[in-house]
């Protein structure tokens, strides 16, 4: 029988490299929790996992660096990485985006942002894509009300619409394409369903493969569920399978987390020795 993993591992290589991605997915799941700072070995030994050459991996670093995104820290020859204060704001409301429920308190409006053409649109854009807001139009971006506006775009201009009238329910399918949206979650639920019924069926996974799985796991929901307005459930469709995908997700993630934090326990290193123990959050995460 083919190991749980390969599958997805086969479907990564057979991909552009996205190994920058996978970098901020192991610090946002699993390094943030643990103080926020890793030595490099511990990232060279994950990525051997999935045969991808330390090369390839210290490129991406000092990348992710030299753009803002990580910090390094040398102490005698070895470096390690912490996040940047740069993205910190469209880290944290990415974060939420993934591992909270959606909200239930809906008030049947919705955030209507001008974003204008000077200095800092691109980071702004970014940060409200990451944050769940669509874009129907050039410099127009929206959100259910409620949801919290990223820094970075703090100057821009704020309205609030209703959706609840032909022209709102317009606006709200110009904004994201959700039709694509539910496409890529069935493809997740489809490439991860295997390995749920691996673990049902009490298939044992080393703390590595546990770990890698995990990371795995997020990496490819995140590219999903980031680009999902996550929506009230009254404009929805009644099949919408982001909430089977979500339910998919937390039942892996949970399933994992237990050996994956012993292979940081074992593995995992800054430049103060062990990480310290995980925040009591990473048992919250895929909560009701």
């Amino acid at each position: 029988m083919a190991h749980p993993l390969s599958r997805i591992i086969d479907q990564l290589k057979r991909e552009p490299s996205r190994t920058g991605s996978i970098v901020i997915t192991v610090f946002g799941d699993a390094i943030v929790p643990r103080g926020g700072s890793v030595w490099l070995g511990t990232l060279l030994e994950f990525f051997e996992g999935l045969a991808i050459d330390s090369g390839v991996v210290r490129t991406v670093m000092s990348r992710l660096a030299a753009d803002g995104w990580l910090t390094r820290e040398k102490v005698g020859r070895n470096s390690f990485y912490r996040l940047a204060e740069k993205g910190r704001q469209t880290f944290e409301a990415a974060t939420r985006h993934i591992y909270d429920p959606p909200q239930s308190d809906w008030t049947g409006r919705f955030e209507l942002l001008l974003i204008s053409n000077g200095e800092g649109r691109d980071a702004s854009r970014e940060a409200l894509r990451n944050a769940g807001f669509g874009s129907p139009l050039p410099g127009v971006w929206v959100a259910p009300s409620g949801v919290p506006v990223p820094e970075e775009a703090a100057g821009a201009i704020r309205l609030e619409v209703s959706a609840e009238d032909d022209s709102g329910r317009r606006l709200l399918s110009a904004s994201w394409p959700l039709d694509r949206t539910a496409d890529a979650y069935l493809k997740f639920m489809k490439m991860f369903e295997p390995l749920r019924a691996a673990i049902g069926r009490g298939t044992d996974l080393s703390e590595a493969d546990a770990f890698t799985a995990r990371i795995l796991l997020i990496h490819y929901y995140r590219r999903v569920v980031l680009r999902d307005p996550l929506l009230p459930e009254s404009l929805l469709p009644a099949d919408w399978p982001g909430r089977a995908a979500r339910a998919l997700c937390g039942e892996i993630y949970r399933a994992l987390l237990a050996r994956s934090e012993h292979w940081l326990d074992s593995h995992g290193t800054n430049e103060k020795g062990p990480l310290p123990p995980a925040l009591k959050l990473l048992e919250r995460r895929f909560g009701a």
